[in-house]
C-alpha cells in the first residue's frame, strides 16, 4: 500500500491585500472585522502593495487567530524566500462585477420566552441574507461573488468566468467556468444548473474538476450537493 494519498479536498482560504505597513492600523481593522465575522482560524494568503516587515506581519496575523499560508510574489517575495515561506505566483484577477439586482432580507433569530427570567435588553443579532440576481451572461474573465447568501444567474456563464456564493447557486443556462457554493464552509449549500459544463465545481471546499464530473451528467440539468460523507453528489434534475 502506498504511504501517500492524494484526495480531492480544496482548502478554503482568504486573500489579504495590505495597502499599509502600519501594523497598529492593520491590527485595529482586522480586529474589528474578526469580531463581526467568523474568520478565526481562516487560512490566508498575504499580498501587499507596500514594503512590509514580513515576519512581524505573519506574527500579527497569527496573534489574531488567522493562519498565514503563503505570500503572493512581488514586494514580499524575497523576504518570504529568505525564511522559506511559500511564495505563490502573481495572477491576473478576474473582473469582479455587480449583480443586476439584489434582494436583502434580515432574519431575526427565534426567541424563547422564559416568564421567570429577568428581561434585559438584547443586542440586534439579526442575520442578513442577500440573494444576487444577474440577468446577463457571465462573460470570460468576470467574477460574481455573494458572501452573504445565494446567486441566481438567469443567462448562464461562459468558460473562464467564476461565480462564488456563501449559499446556493442557481444557473438557468450553461454552467461553465468555476462554480463555487458554500464558500464560507456551509456544507448544506447546493448548486442547480440547466446544463453542467463547468471547469470546476465546489461546495464548502470539496471540489471536482471537469475531468472528474460524471460523464452522464455533462450538458444535463443537474442538482449538486454534499452527501453524509462530504462527497459531491450529482443528481439529474427532473422537469
Amino acid at each position: 500500500m502506498a504511504d501517500i494519498r492524494i484526495t480531492g479536498r480544496m482548502v478554503n482560504f482568504s486573500r489579504l491585500t495590505f495597502d499599509t505597513n502600519d501594523h497598529a492600523a492593520i491590527r485595529q481593522q482586522l480586529t474589528s472585522t474578526l469580531n463581526e465575522s467568523s474568520y478565526l482560524g481562516t487560512l490566508v494568503i498575504i499580498d501587499s502593495t507596500v514594503e512590509q516587515e514580513l515576519i512581524a506581519l505573519i506574527q500579527l496575523l497569527i496573534d489574531l487567530g488567522l493562519q498565514p499560508m503563503a505570500v503572493i510574489d512581488g514586494i514580499l517575495g524575497d523576504q518570504a524566500r529568505a525564511i522559506q515561506f511559500p511564495v505563490l505566483p502573481t495572477d491576473q484577477p478576474l473582473q469582479r462585477i455587480k449583480a443586476s439586482k439584489e434582494q436583502v432580507v434580515d432574519h431575526a433569530p427565534e426567541k424563547t420566552v422564559d416568564s421567570t427570567a429577568i428581561q434585559t435588553p438584547q443586542k440586534n443579532t439579526s442575520v442578513t441574507h442577500v440573494t444576487s440576481y444577474h440577468d446577463e451572461i457571465l462573460r470570460t474573465g468576470q467574477s460574481l461573488v455573494q458572501d452573504q447568501g445565494d446567486i441566481i444567474l438567469n443567462a448562464g456563464m461562459n468558460s473562464g468566468s467564476e461565480v462564488i456564493a456563501s449559499g446556493n447557486i442557481h444557473i438557468y443556462g450553461n454552467a461553465r467556468g468555476r462554480v463555487i457554493a458554500g464558500a464560507g464552509g456551509d456544507g448544506s449549500a447546493r448548486i442547480f444548473c440547466n446544463s453542467l459544463e463547468a471547469e470546476l465545481i465546489s461546495i464548502a471546499g470539496t471540489y471536482c474538476v471537469a475531468d472528474d464530473i460524471p460523464k452522464d451528467m455533462i450538458k444535463k440539468p443537474v442538482h449538486i450537493y454534499l452527501n453524509t460523507k462530504q462527497e459531491l453528489e450529482f443528481e439529474p434534475l427532473q422537469f
